[in-house]
């Protein structure tokens, strides 16, 4: 709304609407009259929403109560007032701002119109000052509460501050210690070497102070000094912190060290000096050094022909970061001592090892149990000789001390090489160190050691007993005894090689499934494309049809082929559906028709009157069996005529028992062949013609579908030329009211089907332009590629609705090509990818799905497929569209 006393000149106008600042005029009620486009922004309302609220709707809960000024305004005690007021904007914030509010009147009467309002955004300075003063209570409250003493004093020790700590950790109030010198309050005798030392700009020292109750805490103290212009120190800022128990955990530590003759280590690899604690020292013997050892004198400590043992270990543990290994000393009194070394690499964030630590036991007793062990093994040697079976003793670290003849037999090993050697070299170190660490926890671990590694690579199969050698009660090694059971693991090996061979079947199979259909996507593709693009005459119409329903034939061929396995499993599941005999025949002969014409030869059909057009089977396997009976007895016979005939023969109720006879005048089948038509690669024309062609599955695969429709197929004997071939199947009769077939008419173009952004990635140049034309008539707009690695390019650089992308192209493949595409691109940026792949065995569209691909297309692509695939995309585009509205 506008009040007629509302200024309107040109000038305040301009004023009014490129003011910084936000300008507003109020009624008396709080309703906003006119507001100028910098109030607009400020507040994040348009002008035609904000002037539907009052001011009330916007103010702060809190700020309500400062709208008394307006009424001094009214009353005219003022003419105008200021004050600081919170509102809320559109999206929920608050926006402080500095308000200036003056009342305009009526210039005769005086009597009030409305308010004029200008608005200052000072919200970034009130955030400031609340973030200095969070800032300054969040310092008081760190030094109120912090656990450690934090003092702050005069280059002189004079203290300045201390914080409230030192009444917990000493005893003192802070105002005790305020004013007095820090340095009269550590112990006389660190004193003096606290003024003897110098300190760095940051340093750390450690010193015992003095308790109010008259004791002594040890204090880690972090010091750091406050220099002027010229560098002379001007404050010190300290942090206290109690390590008394510390300290007596220290010296627990070194007392449990020396029970344990267990000392420690670091090696300071940049600077290369070593630290041996004290423990360390009297382990081997030494005086403590001032100085630290050097890697070159930290070797003179070890046995001369353990020096190289030691360095192959330290060098292995730089890059592996571990150390474990024994070695010995020589003691002051010439003898000799045992010494087991750990070690930890550390490294630095560039993987550098820039430090090494760990400790160094004296195992000289467990060492010469072991000796004793080994001399009590000796007694057993005759026993373990003289074994059937392979007998190993191991010590407690898995090394061998003695064996017998069958274990030389056993790992091609003598015993003499295997003494001394660790286990692991026969069963493995994972294996070695479940019968170190549960053997006698856990009676299955024996089941686990089924292997032998023999001298010579290979595995022997083994039956494994692990007995400890107890020995005073204290277990010190461990038998193993290992029977060859290698001939009793020769059906397992029998059957694995069946299951190899089963797989490499499998891989054939997954790659001729490529590159059979790849070129087969062309053939269907393309009549495809000209049966719906192009203008042919009835004639034309027909040899193309021919050629497409013969691709689709071969497709549902090749489909069988590929999933041979499966029919030999016995898993092929048939599909129920219309089956009508004559119509299956028909197209069967459609098919062979130019063969048998080129050969001049006579074809003769008979079907059974009695037989119903409309019968329940699988029209597709029946097909394939006709296609490769009749289609040997065409390719075989060069004269004369090919006859087929279809009776009933019998069946249960509901059912039909078919018989199909094929006979020709060709070259016939020997006798001695016959029983070997019907398996599987084996080629009649091998021995018919004397030449190679087809796969040799035909026949063997019709065996399987037969016998899958409930019935059996043979060849007859026949007298003189030509043969004979006799199949029968069981199909059911169609029930009342079924019909012979569903009517499939072209679909429409579904809305919103058109316009879609669509990137074509195949390398197969056929196949490309199948798809381009196809997308094309369909109304799509189409950009070709023709790698996984342009496909990745050109989707970055531009936005696309839909990629069909193919699995297996050069450069970078499908797979890789998605997975980076789910990288790069955004969500909202990311197209549907479709995968198109020429694989067809179980489990490649959950592979591909898993990969990151969308939907899953396979070859030979039609055009009733593509247009599938864009109108669900379609509609799933327009639905979010939809709802984002």
């Amino acid at each position: 709304m506008r009040h007629e006393s509302i200024p309107s000149q040109p000038f305040y106008e301009q004023v009014y609407t490129y003011a910084p600042i936000g300008i507003a005029l109020v009624s008396l009620k709080g309703e906003w009259l006119r507001v100028n486009p910098e109030l607009c922004r400020m507040m994040g309302y348009s002008e035609e929403v904000l002037t539907t609220l009052t001011l009330h709707d916007l103010t702060y809960p809190d700020d309500l109560p400062a709208d008394y000024h307006v009424k001094e305004l009214i009353e005219g005690r003022t003419s105008s007032c200021s004050l600081e007021k919170r509102y809320f904007r559109k999206d929920g914030s608050l926006l402080w701002a500095s308000l200036h509010v003056s009342l305009a009147r009526e210039e005769k009467t005086g009597e009030p119109l409305y308010y004029i309002l200008h608005l200052i955004d000072i919200s970034e300075k009130k955030a400031a000052e609340s973030e200095l003063q969070d800032t300054g209570d969040f310092y008081r409250l760190m030094l109120e509460n912090a656990r450690d003493v934090i003092t702050y004093s005069r280059a002189d020790g004079t203290m300045l501050y201390c914080s409230p700590a030192a009444r917990t950790l000493l005893g003192y109030e802070p105002e005790e210690l305020i004013g007095s010198r820090n340095l009269s309050f550590y112990h006389p005798d660190d004193l003096a070497a606290l003024r003897s030392r110098t300190f760095e700009d940051s340093d750390v020292f450690t010193c015992r102070v003095l308790h109010k109750n008259g004791h002594y805490q040890w204090f880690e103290t972090a010091v750091t000094l406050n220099r002027d212009e010229s560098g002379k120190v001007k404050f010190i800022l300290g942090v206290g912190r109690d390590i008394t128990d510390r300290k007596k955990n220290e010296e627990l530590l070194a007392e449990a060290q020396r029970v344990a003759s267990l000392g420690s280590w670091e090696w300071d690899i940049p600077k290369a000096e070593v630290i041996f604690s004290d423990q360390l020292y009297r382990i081997h013997g030494l005086e403590p050094r001032e100085k630290e050892w050097i890697p070159a004198q930290m070797l003179e400590t070890v046995h001369p022909k353990d020096r190289d043992h030691i360095l192959a270990g330290l060098s292995q543990a730089l890059e592996t970061g571990g150390l474990e290994q024994e070695y010995r000393v020589i003691d002051k009194d010439g003898g000799i001592r045992y010494m087991h070394v750990r070690g930890e690499t550390v490294l630095d964030g560039d993987g550098k090892a820039v430090r090494m630590s760990g400790t160094v036991q004296d195992v000289t007793d467990r060492k010469n149990v072991e000796l004793k062990l080994q001399e009590t093994v000796e007694r057993y040697t005759s026993l373990k000789k003289y074994n059937h079976d392979a007998v190993f003793s191991l010590d407690l670290q898995g090394r061998v001390h003695n064996t017998n003849q069958m274990a030389e037999r056993l790992t091609g090993y003598v015993v003499a090489d295997m003494v001394g050697v660790t286990f692991a070299r026969f069963i493995g170190e994972e294996h070695l160190k479940e019968i170190l660490t549960h053997a006698e926890e856990d009676r299955t671990a024996e089941q686990k050691i089924d292997k032998i590694r023999h001298r010579d690579g290979h595995s022997v199969e083994v039956l494994t007993t692990i007995a400890p050698i107890v020995i005073n009660g204290e277990t010190v090694g461990y038998y193993i005894i290992a029977k060859d059971i290698t001939e009793q693991k020769r059906l397992v090996l029998a059957k694995d090689a069946a299951e190899s061979m089963n797989k490499a079947k499998s891989e054939f199979l997954a790659m001729m499934s490529h590159e059979i259909r790849t070129p087969m996507n062309g053939v269907i593709g393309m009549t495809d494309l000209l049966l719906t693009t192009t203008d042919l005459d009835p004639l034309q119409k027909e040899y193309v049809a021919v050629i497409r329903k013969s691709g689709e034939t071969l497709l549902a061929i090749i489909n069988e082929i590929l999933d041979l396995s499966k029919i030999e499993s016995g898993k092929i599941r048939l599909e129920e559906s219309p089956l009508d005999v004559r119509q299956v025949l028909a197209e069967t002969l459609d098919i062979l028709k130019p063969r048998w014409d080129g050969k001049g030869l006579g074809m003769t059909v008979s079907v059974e009157e009695t037989i119903p057009c409309v019968l329940r089977g699988d029209p597709a396997r029946l097909k394939q069996v006709f296609l490769n009976i009749i289609g040997n007895a065409v390719k075989f016979t060069d004269s004369g005529e090919v006859s087929v005939s279809v009776q009933r023969a019998g069946g249960e109720r509901g059912e039909f028992r078919l018989k199909v006879t094929v006979r020709d005048t060709g070259i016939g089948i020997p006798e001695d062949k016959r029983e070997h038509l019907f398996e599987p690669f084996y080629q009649l024309d091998q021995f018919m013609l004397r030449k190679s062609e087809g796969s040799g599955l035909g026949l063997a695969i019709s065996r399987r579908l037969v016998e899958l429709m409930g019935g059996e197929i043979w060849a007859e004997p026949v007298k003189g030329p030509g043969a004979t071939f006799v199949f029968t199947v069981v199909v059911k009769q169609e029930e009342a009211g079924g019909t012979s077939g569903t009517a499939v008419e072209n679909p429409e173009e579904p809305e919103g089907q058109k316009g879609l952004s669509i990137l074509v990635a195949e390398d197969n140049e056929v196949n490309r332009l199948v798809l381009q034309k196809m997308l094309e008539k369909l109304g799509q707009r189409v950009r070709l590629v023709e790698n996984g690695k342009e496909a990745v390019e050109e989707a970055v650089r531009s936005r696309y609705d839909l990629i069909f992308m193919d699995v297996r192209m050069p450069v970078m493949s499908g797979l890789e090509a998605t997975r980076l595409l789910k990288e790069k691109l955004p969500p909202e940026r990311r197209p549907v990818i479709v995968a198109v792949t020429a694989n067809a065995l179980k489990g490649d569209r959950e592979m591909l799905l898993a990969a990151g691909m969308d939907d899953y297309i396979s070859k030979p692509i039609t055009r009733d497929t593509v247009a599938s695939i864009i109108e669900r995309y379609s509609r799933q585009e327009h639905a979010e569209g939809q709802a984002g509205r």
